[in-house]
């Protein structure tokens, strides 16, 4: 399809590369990467002189290891002659603190932006970034693909459910809830959702404007990492009446055995893409990917 292109893929996403590359017809290149026993990273791969190059390598845990050796695969193929260098970051880590939230924070999003920028990344897409505002830190052209339409297929094509109410466990997610929902066409619910910017508690507002009482239910977010907000929300609409759980997202961390926790607070399955590799991630972003960078390479 695209003509001249080879897709690098990073040690951290080399199946979902090896999709990529299959979908828009590209030579793939996998890396080899190294880690010493004092930690450092050393990553090889053939040249790329006079190639387009889409280097695909999420950084989740461990963050920086994976940061890293996306910015040196970057710098490689700028080195090598490479023609034109785009950084598909799935799941990009520190998008997070977009913000200065308490005094004295830096923002981290801040400096990773700029990293990408002087290893020589002329392009940059992520999916699903936790805010635009991080996206607002890059100076080259910085895009995000959304995997709801992905998700909502799954869901559709694989959930057998009830009457269904797509719900956000946060004010922060109502649109991504609503695209979820229009697409399923059924009904949004957002919930009210605290969060102690020191402890980290989560609480939720039982007031709600919509009753879920024996519909089953779609929990999205964009994130699932300790799994709080979803284990808050999945306690109070069991609470008040709710069928069975679902818990979809683009990015599942889930640390620290969320998934177990997450399911023990009544959830039947927890599904999110393979932006990070694990048993939750039954939804390919492969589609996604590669019909975004046939429309702009």
């Amino acid at each position: 399809m695209l003509a001249n292109i080879s897709v690098v893929a990073g040690p951290a996403s080399y199946d979902l590369g090896a999709r990529v590359a299959k979908r828009i017809n590209a030579d793939l290149i996998p890396v080899e990467a190294k880690v010493f026993s004092d930690g450092e990273s050393k990553i090889t791969f053939p040249k790329v002189t006079g190639r387009s190059c889409v280097i695909i390598q999420s950084t989740y845990p461990p963050v920086n290891k994976n940061l890293l050796e996306a910015l040196m695969i970057i710098r490689k193929c700028v080195d090598d002659g490479a023609e034109n260098v785009s950084a598909v970051v799935p799941y990009l880590g520190y998008a997070r603190q977009d913000r200065a939230f308490l005094e004295g924070e830096f923002v981290t999003i801040s400096l990773v932006a700029r990293l990408f920028e002087a290893a020589g990344a002329d392009l940059f897409l992520t999916v699903d970034v936790h805010s635009k505002l991080a996206l607002s830190y890059f100076t080259i052209n910085a895009k995000n693909i959304s995997s709801i339409p992905l998700l909502a297929e799954y869901a559709a094509n694989n959930l057998k459910l009830s009457q269904p109410v797509v719900v956000s466990p946060d004010a922060g997610g109502a649109g991504r809830a609503k695209d979820f929902a229009d697409l399923l066409h059924s009904d949004v619910l957002v919930l009210k959702k605290s969060r102690d910017r020191n402890t980290g508690e989560v609480s939720i507002s039982e007031q709600v404007d919509r009753s879920v009482t024996g519909r089953d239910i779609i929990l999205v977010d964009d994130i699932i990492s300790s799994g709080g907000s979803i284990i808050k929300s999945a306690q109070f609409l069991k609470r008040i009446g709710c069928g069975k759980i679902y818990a979809l997202c683009a990015h599942g961390l889930l640390a620290d055995g969320a998934t177990n926790k997450i399911k023990q607070a009544g959830v039947e399955d927890v599904i999110s893409t393979n932006s990070i590799p694990s048993e939750s991630s039954k939804v390919d972003l492969s589609p996604g990917i590669a019909q975004h960078l046939i429309s702009i390479l």
